[in-house]
């Protein structure tokens, strides 16, 4: 139906289920066999899909092929009916997912034959509307790619020129860096994905609208797109900018941008703040009588917050939702150390008066008796019931109740567990469907990279995997997403100003879940290009088997609990 967020084939002569999951600018595909077990021939899903309006369906395209009668990789990417997905799961990005209308995907089952000859059984299809915002006109999620160490940047962009070409090579260069690559504008649209045009459009919408008075809190501010419109506004700006340690430098890019808004907006519009530690947030607030919008979440207004790490955006609208973080940003103001903003109302739950929407904010640094640590420890440890996903920067870094809470759910086998974090020192903890973490290390993705898969840039150092994020129970009706600025530790409950969002809804739970599954997906799979380099394998599709001992490639997905969890789950 049109508008579901879930939608399932509905052909019962098909072999297998489809259901399609709609997240923010892609969609999660989800197959699993009708029953009982695949025949051995069966070799993988085709995968096509039609935009909306269109007459065509087109190929999704595997970089993984069959291994040639000469013993060799093709190193192209093939259509999925040559070569089938060897997944139950797919995220799939439309190349034009902000269309209006219904994408239709269409899956058929793929077998092999003793000859090698593929064939194909009776397809499935679902239609789904990937529209621009989640909930139009009050809530949009918006994310960055963070696809840097990524094949399709290499192929896209690399080739053209190198990423110094697109990004400044120190973060306080920034705001006087000018890309010289010659696919600039198309590749940082792609790398910036939905959340910096998401970012940059309520810029312009306030801008447009002469009456609005903007407010701005930033933590990193070093991206020229940004500060430009900021100037622009003039004095109906005012601007709070974090000033703890290297920001607060004389030759850092904060300092500049400090320097420029006060040139515009005037001296008593631009404060700096780090209150118990940081002034961490990353929010917009716009109050016009045309456009009355906030933005929030963990992306910052900087090059590496754009093009390099995986972040999400949040934009609301409405006059409740802006008043909370108007009434945050004035606690703010007034207050420059933590035990005063503690105090104060914006340090406590308050509902955004969304429509339909269950959702609240809390900003930090909260005192003692209001902080959050402990509650957030508390719903994840003892109320998750079926599943949890989290993205979280540093987590493995971070000792404490939280950490202490996943550990405890991951091991709880009657729950689901897929997690990330990003490493404190290089690289991304990845918690595998085994349950146990493996690091991701940036020297892994850029050197000896085993056939037919090319070296990837490491996008410079720093963390990669920036989202903050924890989604609880997403396929029940108590599904809920704890999102923002708060990096869940007790640094950020009690020194740092944050932004932290209770959001108790399933098609944005759906969203956030969406985007875990592709970075975790992204990520295993450098876990699983390491392993086959050290095997000295090849990165090839499996056939069917042919010897005693041989099994097929789906085995694993109906012998380990976890992964027949996983092909359950979603399908």
């Amino acid at each position: 139906m049109s508008g579901e967020f879930q939608v399932s084939g509905r052909n019962a002569a098909a072999l297998f289920t489809l259901k399609l999951h709609r997240g923010d600018g892609m969609t999660l595909l989800a197959m699993n066999w009708r029953n009982g077990k695949p025949p051995q021939d069966f070799v993988g899903f085709a995968i096509e899909y039609q935009e909306p309006g269109g007459y065509q369906f087109f190929p999704l395209k595997n970089r993984l092929s069959f291994l040639g009668v000469d013993g060799k990789v093709n190193p192209k990417p093939q259509p999925t009916r040559l070569a089938p997905i060897q997944k139950f799961r797919w995220v799939h990005f439309p190349r034009h997912a902000d269309l209006p209308g219904e994408f239709i995907y269409q899956v058929a089952p793929v077998f092999m034959n003793e000859a090698e000859e593929l064939s194909y059984g009776e397809t499935q299809k679902a239609a789904i509307e990937l529209r621009r915002e989640t909930y139009p006109g009050q809530l949009n999620v918006a994310f960055t790619r963070g696809f840097v160490s990524s094949q399709a940047f290499v192929e896209r962009y690399e080739a053209a020129g190198p990423i110094d070409q697109l990004l400044p090579p120190e973060a306080d260069k920034g705001l006087t860096f000018e890309p010289t690559h010659p696919k600039a504008e198309e590749a940082l649209a792609w790398m910036g994905f939905e959340a910096r045009d998401a970012i940059l459009e309520v810029l312009d919408r306030a801008l447009a609208d002469q009456q609005a008075q903007v407010r701005v809190v930033a933590y990193d501010l070093n991206q020229p797109e940004v500060v430009s419109r900021l100037e622009q506004l003039g004095p109906r700006l005012r601007v709070i900018i974090d000033n703890d340690g290297p920001h607060g430098a004389a030759q850092a890019a904060e300092t500049l941008a400090e320097k420029r808004l006060s040139l515009s907006a005037g001296k008593d519009q631009v404060k700096r703040q780090h209150l118990g530690k940081l002034q961490h947030n990353k929010t917009i607030v716009v109050d016009g009588p045309q456009v009355q919008t906030v933005v929030c979440g963990s992306t910052n207004f900087s090059w590496r917050g754009f093009f390099v790490q995986a972040n999400n955006a949040v934009v609301m609208q409405g006059q409740n939702a802006v008043q909370a973080f108007l009434a945050a940003f004035d606690a703010y103001w007034q207050n420059d150390d933590a035990s005063g903003f503690g105090k104060t109302a914006a340090a406590q739950w308050r509902d955004l008066g969304l429509a339909g929407i269950d959702a609240r904010v809390g900003f930090s640094p909260h005192a003692p008796k209001n902080a959050l640590l402990q509650e957030i420890a508390e719903d994840i440890g003892t109320q998750t019931k079926s599943s949890l996903f989290y993205s979280l920067a540093f987590l493995y870094q971070t000792p404490g109740v939280i950490l202490e809470a996943i550990k405890a759910v991951t091991q709880d086998d009657s729950i689901f567990v897929y997690g990330i974090s990003d490493r404190k020192v290089g690289g991304i903890d990845l918690l595998k469907p085994d349950g146990n973490v493996a690091p991701v290390y940036p020297g892994a993705l850029t050197k000896n990279i085993p056939e037919p898969f090319s070296a990837e840039p490491k996008g410079g150092g720093g963390n990669r995997m920036h989202h903050k994020f924890v989604v609880i129970d997403f396929d029940k009706p108590t599904a809920r997403v704890y999102l923002g600025s708060y990096n869940f530790s007790s640094t950020a409950d009690t020194k740092n100003g944050e932004n932290l969002l209770l959001i108790r809804d399933r098609r944005i739970a759906v969203s956030y879940v969406v985007e875990a599954l592709r970075l975790f997906d992204h990520y295993h799979f450098r876990v699983k290009r390491q392993e086959v380099k050290k095997a000295k394998k090849k990165l090839v599709l499996a056939k069917p088997p042919r010897s005693a001992g041989e099994v097929p490639w789906w085995d694993e997905d109906y012998t380990d609990a976890r992964k027949i969890r996983d092909r359950e789950l979603f399908a």
